[in-house]
């Protein structure tokens, strides 16, 4: 359908395309009990999420007292090397993400991850989920450099590029999401179900929607 408003579409990922706490949940589990320090609940996992690995778990340690920053550093490095191996245990696609991705490539629209987990993980699990093969470009929160991922706008400009520099969507859960498509000057959709660190229709975004079966219907309003 060449009336489709948006030639590309870019999406967030934790808590946008995939349900990842739990996976998540067990690394920063894994790195807080090495630590000495209480586990998180699976479902306090969840409000943890945003901004990437590292301030997941500096706001888990932080809860408990903190650590001076020798002391962080090595636990953040056995949570991504935990991580690494566990990634793709329990996270999955959420409810209508493939037919979602279906019906965008039918209209011949570019797709796009942009995410703030590492570029590698990132491949890593859409690969072992048998998506990656369905994104253009897959940017993760260190393929553009050190203080580049969201909110700067600079992954979400990238991603346009690579999708062929047509009128992109952005699609997400955080205000991290919303501040670098805003700064980026592209259309944003705010996913309610999601991790939201906001009540969602406080982000800000151009549409929110309940679910992925909702965001074909909202791009075209857009």
């Amino acid at each position: 359908m060449s009336d489709f408003p948006f030639a590309a579409v870019g999406f967030d990922l934790d808590g946008t395309l995939l349900e990842t706490h739990r996976d998540l949940g067990a690394a920063v589990n894994h790195a807080l009990a090495l630590g000495g320090f209480d586990p998180v609940p699976a479902d306090h996992a969840s409000d943890l999420i945003g901004g990437g690995a590292k301030i997941m778990l500096a706001r888990a340690v932080d809860q408990q007292g903190g650590l001076p920053e020798d002391e962080f550093r090595r636990l953040y490095k056995e949570m991504l090397g935990y991580y690494s191996e566990n990634n793709a245990v329990h996270t999955r696609p959420y409810p209508h993400a493939v037919e979602t991705l279906d019906a965008l490539a039918e209209r011949g629209v570019k797709m796009a991850v942009v995410t703030n987990k590492f570029e590698s993980f990132a491949r890593q699990i859409l690969t072992t989920l048998d998506l990656a093969h369905r994104f253009e470009t897959i940017i993760g929160g260190d393929t553009m450099g050190k203080g580049r991922a969201k909110p700067e706008p600079d992954s979400v400009i990238e991603a346009r590029a690579r999708c062929g520099g047509g009128r992109l969507a952005f699609i997400g859960d955080s205000s991290y999401d919303v501040r670098a498509a805003r700064a980026a000057q592209v259309p944003v959709v705010a996913a309610a179900y999601g991790y939201c660190d906001k009540p969602p229709h406080e982000l800000g975004a151009d549409a929110v929607i309940e679910s992925l079966a909702g965001l074909i219907s909202a791009l075209e309003t857009l």
